[in-house]
């Protein structure tokens, strides 16, 4: 028995997964300084996020993406999401809660990122809350998982979640950078080991 594996945007699609989900053939990729460092953002042909992060390394973004689901060609260029990273470090960061991505997974999963999209900027979720919110209270594990395969970072913040005990926890970009962000969205950090 196979998962059913759904695609999320702005709306939630359904798709096979083996089929080649529309506008993915080909990708943008953009580079873009930010106080955190170089941010790059991958955007599918119809200017959703497939992938985010902390990085110039083209091959570590594309590397957040399943082999499936990583476009058959990437050129550089302008984003669209550009102008919601700059406003993010511009001080308004909910425009990045805007933008739209393209996320693959379980149902489990795309709820568990529709749910990160929800946690407004300033509050912070642990990973047992995050389940709760998903519906499946002993999933703790499994929220966790949904935050460590969050390939458009930033953009389905899952920088606001934390362990139980309050500490930072993980995350593919480093700790420092997860500190920074929490900051920057005025979360009271200074706890935070």
């Amino acid at each position: 028995m196979t998962a059913t594996r759904t695609t999320t945007t702005t709306r939630t699609t359904t798709q096979r997964a083996t089929a080649r989900p529309a506008g993915t053939d080909t990708a943008t990729l953009q580079t873009l300084d930010t106080p955190d460092g170089p941010f790059s953002v991958l955007e599918d042909g119809e200017g959703r996020v497939l992938a985010s992060g902390w990085t110039d390394d083209p091959a570590r973004l594309l590397g957040r993406l399943a082999v499936r689901h990583r476009p058959e060609r990437v050129t550089e260029g302008r984003v669209a999401a550009a102008e919601a990273v700059d406003a993010y470090y511009a001080g308004e960061v909910e425009h990045a809660m805007q933008v739209p991505v393209r996320q693959h997974g379980t149902e489990l999963f795309t709820e568990g990122w529709r749910q990160l999209r929800a946690v407004p900027a300033g509050t912070v979720l642990t990973y047992t809350e995050l389940a709760a919110a998903m519906a499946r209270p002993d999933a703790v594990r499994a929220a966790a998982s949904v935050c460590a395969r969050n390939a458009p970072a930033l953009f389905v913040p899952c920088h606001r979640v934390l362990r139980s005990d309050g500490t930072l926890g993980g995350f593919a970009w480093g700790l420092d950078v997860k500190r920074s962000l929490l900051e920057r969205e005025s979360v009271g950090v200074t706890a935070l080991v």
